[in-house]
């Protein structure tokens, strides 16, 4: 077995399988391009695989594009069920789409939520429309729609999705193809997990460690393992506006969901990242590690590891992006800074880390 192979088990073994995803994928992604325009109204502008695309919708001078994208909470909906708590998980919904939106320099407008039910439970559905206008209010959107469809027979529990869509002039799409080495990363700080991971967390504590969806941890400061699963994501719009609005040298902006720091080279630019000033992360993944013995390299495959969100800018901007961020009440810092690299690596010079890909391995 590769050491590759072996990082890979923790995550498949707890029901998720990103390779067999990913090629998947590629099979849909060949499929749907077909349906593209090739320019003018209704042009696809980006290539699949960034966090949202954007559909060119002419406007005034023709320069509008319709920023647009989807995603969902995952298994953090099976959290709300083992806790009976729902007035949050709808925050989660909003998050994951508006801040996916944000990484295209788009301005969220509007989301419509799709939930899925095993049974229809009005208290339930109450609890998730309090989380989704807490959301929406967070984000300066608005829920215009969406749909509620009981299958007994498909689902158990409940799903939560949502599709968001924004504005963004075509000439200000951001995708990072500007970067440049010696660009600084500034890491926002996260809420601890926000809603990826999820999998791998329930069967560390729930099936290896054996504890109790209210046990205490004295490592999380009084609360449970519970809650602080389901604490919400955070929700980045308001400061990321600001800094589009202030900043001109913005070059990307990454949502660090799934794949954790290696969302970093999906920006569209012959550079990687070395990122050697990482905060101490959340309590909550340290928890994971060793509970779980997962190894550190996946730790950082999987995880956020404490960064929520990262701004890009020239380096005599870093100061002026940083103070926007603390105006908005944020936890953050320039953690590392833009190198020439056609391989796209992230180096993790503290963990002696380096990943390529989907994988971290030594350095």
């Amino acid at each position: 077995m590769t050491q590759s192979n072996a990082i890979s088990d923790n995550y498949k073994a707890s029901g998720v399988d990103i390779a067999e995803a990913d090629a998947g994928l590629r099979n849909i992604v060949s499929r749907i391009t077909a349906t593209w325009p090739l320019e003018g109204f209704g042009a696809v502008k980006l290539p699949i695989g960034y966090f949202a695309n954007v559909i060119d919708i002419g406007g005034p001078g023709g320069n509008l594009g319709l920023g647009i994208c989807t995603d969902g909470v995952g298994s953090k909906a099976i959290i709300a069920d083992m806790m009976n708590k729902y007035d949050t998980i709808g925050i989660d919904c909003i998050a994951m789409n508006v801040n996916d939106l944000l990484c295209v320099g788009a301005r969220p407008v509007s989301m419509v939520d799709y939930i899925a039910i095993e049974r229809a439970d009005a208290a339930m559905l109450d609890g998730i429309a309090i989380g989704l206008a807490e959301g929406a209010r967070q984000a300066g959107i608005s829920i215009s729609g969406g749909e509620i469809s009981q299958l007994r027979d498909v689902v158990r529990g409940f799903d939560l999705v949502g599709m968001a869509v924004g504005v963004v002039p075509l000439d200000r799409i951001l995708v990072g193809h500007g970067l440049e080495p010696g660009d600084r990363v500034i890491g926002i700080a996260s809420n601890g997990i926000h809603s990826n991971g999820m999998s791998l967390a329930r069967r560390v504590f729930f099936k290896q460690a054996g504890v109790e969806i209210d046990h205490l941890y004295a490592e999380l400061g009084g609360g449970t393992i519970g809650e602080e699963l389901l604490r919400p994501t955070h929700i980045y719009v308001a400061e990321i506006l600001d800094i589009l609005a202030e900043i001109s040298s913005v070059k990307a902006l990454i949502h660090i969901t799934g794949d954790g720091l290696l969302n970093l080279p999906r920006v569209d630019a012959e550079v990687g990242f070395v990122i050697d000033a990482l905060p101490p992360p959340p309590p909550i993944f340290d928890l994971i590690e060793r509970e779980g013995g997962v190894a550190r390299a996946e730790m950082f495959e999987v995880y956020n590891m404490g960064i929520g969100f990262c701004v890009m800018v020239a380096e005599p901007d870093a100061d002026r992006t940083l103070a926007i961020l603390a105006r908005h009440g944020r936890q953050a810092s320039v953690i590392g800074r833009v190198v020439a690299d056609p391989g796209k690596s992230v180096h993790l010079p503290r963990e002696k880390l380096v990943g390529r890909g989907k994988r971290f391995g030594p350095a």
